[in-house]
């Protein structure tokens, strides 16, 4: 990783009535880094941004922006910038004017003004659309308003609390697009706040992942979906298929275990086990076939198919096997025929290489 422009060394936020928002997080980011704090409502991600900006302080840590320490620096003596989810324009200023405003306030020589505004203008897409007002545009064009605005300020670091979830699927698609662009094109420091596990997947160069104000993992998209920590990371990144395992015996990174629903399991990890483990299989990684599979080394189950839910490219399958263990299986469409070739009520089997099985000690 290149040099870090933002470090956030042991901090905490308490607030009344013994509430702890944040827990002893430390995470460092790097110049030109696309980076998304990810984890569900109340985990104290958007708590955490709001300390960066400046619009929270913490109890207690450092956070140090361009190497200094700024925990309790005011936001407007920070390099940073802040999208709000709201996109907050002003409805009586036209794309420009609001464009201009912050570079107004603080003193900017109006030349410089209109080249900058130009120039953000431009960066957005928005150079035709200059004298419109915020009503007369849609959501996605709102929201690009927003990002011209902060960017013209040449923030170190651009700050982005939940800046897509006002917008429609369709929407929200082409903005991790348009954002990605930007963020390559301005070459400047995203940090993301977001819940949804696609937006930080698809954008992020890395992520934190956070539950209960502290971070469970920081990675890549990737690693955090091949490799997740634990149960919550595994469960909240993607979806996953969670199997409870006594485990029986360890000789190196060779473990055998006896699973829920499945019997005697010979799996590899390079963690220490103790009595139980969990093991995590993604839907994709699982197949389904109507015949027992041949060959001792995937790992089978013969069982019910429950549910079918058709998404279009893929469908969603649902077996139910013994033990109470059901499993989810995620199909693609590849065929005009549509749909899994499976229905309701089908004894089928379902099977998947030991290598696609994730375990878990925490």
């Amino acid at each position: 990783m290149t040099e870090s422009i933002v470090s956030i060394r042991n901090v905490f936020k308490k607030f009344p009535g013994g509430v702890t928002a944040v827990d002893n997080v430390s995470i460092d980011i790097a110049q030109n880094e696309f980076f998304a704090l990810l984890g569900p409502s109340g985990c104290g991600k958007t708590t955490l941004l709001r300390m960066i900006s400046g619009l929270e302080t913490p109890t207690s840590g450092q956070i140090i922006i361009g190497g200094e320490d700024m925990a309790y620096t005011p936001p407007n003596k920070r390099p940073t910038n802040m999208v709000f989810q709201s996109y907050a324009v002003f409805p009586h200023m036209t794309v420009a004017q609001n464009v201009a405003y912050g570079l107004k306030v603080t003193g900017v020589e109006a030349s410089e003004i209109k080249r900058r505004v130009a120039e953000g203008l431009e960066m957005v897409k928005l150079t035709q659309l200059a004298d419109r007002k915020p009503d007369q545009m849609s959501g996605g064009q709102r929201q690009r308003v927003a990002l011209a605005r902060a960017l013209v300020k040449r923030p170190k670091v651009l700050l982005l609390d939940e800046p897509l979830s006002a917008l429609d699927a369709k929407l929200r698609d082409d903005m991790r697009m348009e954002l990605t662009r930007l963020q390559e094109t301005v070459g400047i420091t995203f940090i993301i706040v977001t819940h949804d596990q696609d937006e930080a997947l698809s954008m992020a160069s890395r992520i934190a992942v956070m539950e209960k104000g502290a971070v469970q993992q920081i990675a890549t998209p990737s690693e955090l979906y091949e490799h997740p920590r634990n149960r919550f990371v595994a469960d909240f990144i993607g979806k996953v298929n969670l199997i409870d395992a006594k485990v029986l015996s360890q000789t190196g990174q060779a473990i055998t275990c006896d699973a829920k629903g499945l019997g005697r399991l010979d799996l590899i990890t390079d963690k220490q086990v103790g009595g139980g483990v969990s093991i995590a299989v993604r839907p994709e990684k699982l197949r389904i076939t109507k015949h027992k599979p041949e060959g001792h080394a995937a790992t089978k189950l013969e069982g019910t198919v429950r549910d079918v839910a058709y998404y279009g490219d893929t469908s969603h399958v649902v077996i139910e096997g013994k033990d109470g263990l059901d499993l989810a299986v995620n199909v693609q469409n590849d065929t005009r025929l549509g749909g899994a070739g499976v229905e309701r009520g089908q004894k089928v089997w379902v099977h998947w290489s030991p290598e696609d099985s994730i375990v878990l000690t925490e």
